[in-house]
């Protein structure tokens, strides 16, 4: 789960890590107030979205503004917001679709002497949480890590000790911070690694963090995602969540306990087991067809499940043809057969059906199919169902 950048930096400030004041607003008169009320002289207005690069996106309706904007008086403020409220903004991260801003955060401005990166992810190879750092701050780290990886330093910690002072004092050194600013590195980062292991944290970010001219570390942008895993042991952490920022079919698939990602391709998966999804859209990949999504119906899925999971493929507009990919180990392969028989009744297939069964009752399940009025293109193997509902999406 992600959260905006004002609710993250609620979190930091809780946890004692250092931010900038705030106040999140929803209409231009707001904005002004905010302005008013941080007392100027300068302020900087966010927009705020589910995505990085704000600061280089632009808006639709307004393409020559940003959605990180300088202000320096009450009136600009609200004019800056008024404009970026309810447009789209579109980054590198959002699709040229781009997002609805329906929340902007009013910072007060800061005293800015360098800009850093800071990060913090589960390194899964090693089975721990790793701080990572850059004197290159402000910039995309994506592009840092690809062109200059040696400019990104890792400090491995465990999630009951936490970060040490000496693992501190390395990170400081290969980012030219000394005296009083790496004394206070040494609080900061105690705090943002304790706040990233007490709430199950995937990700923490701050891009970029600030060094400020009095020498202070200041987390000038905030970036959070939950392990949702672990959600049900913060529901203060769960009221965060803002629906309106997730894919609707993604949301809905979750809420049938469906494990669905939205993709761009042509080609509609429905599978049983995470490992199983993924072959088959490598195999639809490898043989010229680009998957439209990801799905999982899992091992223990009834036949309501499996039919609200059509109905979630078959209302996306892009999808050419569906491949059903099932081995019955928990599965049964009949669940899977009423299931499809009960989506052609209630939704209807107009889109060609690549149907591969094997595994637990595998020949009760073909039979349900033959037998029912449901236009299927059967496949004996793996390899043969993705050839095949290439084809049919191409022929589509």
């Amino acid at each position: 789960m992600k959260i905006h950048e004002f609710q993250a930096k609620e979190l930091f400030r809780d946890a004692g890590v250092a931010v900038p004041e705030g106040i999140v607003v929803q209409s231009s008169a707001e904005a002004s107030a905010a302005f008013d009320k941080l007392a100027g002289p300068l302020a900087v207005v966010k927009a705020q979205i589910h995505a990085g690069g704000r600061g280089k996106g632009s808006f639709k309706a307004n393409p020559q503004q940003h959605g990180v904007q300088l202000v320096k008086t009450a009136a600009e403020a609200g004019t800056v917001a008024e404009a970026m409220l309810q447009d789209a903004l579109v980054t590198v991260q959002t699709g040229p679709q781009g997002k609805v801003v329906n929340h902007v955060f009013v910072e007060a401005g800061c005293d800015i002497d360098r800009e850093l990166y800071l990060g913090i992810v589960i390194d899964r190879a090693e089975g721990l949480p790793v701080v990572m750092a850059s004197t290159e701050g402000g910039m995309n780290i994506e592009d840092v890590a690809a062109q200059a990886p040696e400019l990104i330093h890792k400090e491995w910690f465990h999630p009951d000790a936490g970060i040490q002072s000496f693992q501190v004092r390395k990170l400081c050194k290969k980012l030219n911070i000394a005296g009083k600013t790496a004394r206070s590195a040494d609080h900061f980062l105690k705090a943002l690694c304790g706040l990233f292991v007490d709430y199950d944290c995937s990700l923490v970010e701050i891009n970029p963090l600030v060094v400020t001219g009095a020498g202070e570390l200041i987390a000038l942008d905030a970036k959070i995602n939950f392990d949702d895993s672990g959600l049900f042991r913060y529901p203060a952490i769960g009221e965060l969540r803002d629906i309106s920022e997730e894919d609707p079919a993604e949301v809905r698939a979750g809420e049938a306990g469906l494990s669905y990602v939205q993709l761009e391709g042509s080609i509609g998966c429905l599978v049983n087991g995470a490992g199983l999804a993924m072959s088959t859209m490598d195999l639809i990949k490898l043989h010229g067809g680009e998957p439209a999504n990801f799905l999982d119906v899992g091992g223990g899925a009834n036949t309501e499940q499996v039919t609200e999971a059509f109905r979630i493929l078959l209302a996306d507009k892009n999808v050419k043809a569906v491949l059903v990919n099932i081995f019955g180990g928990i599965m049964q392969c009949t669940t899977i057969a009423t299931a499809i028989v009960e989506s052609y009744k209630q939704v209807g297939f107009q889109v060609p059906l690549v149907v591969r069964l094997e595994g637990t009752e595998v020949k009760e399940g073909r039979k349900i199919l033959d037998e029912s009025d449901v236009d299927i293109i059967t496949a004996d193997d793996l390899t043969d169902a993705a050839q095949k509902v290439v084809q049919a999406a191409g022929r589509a």
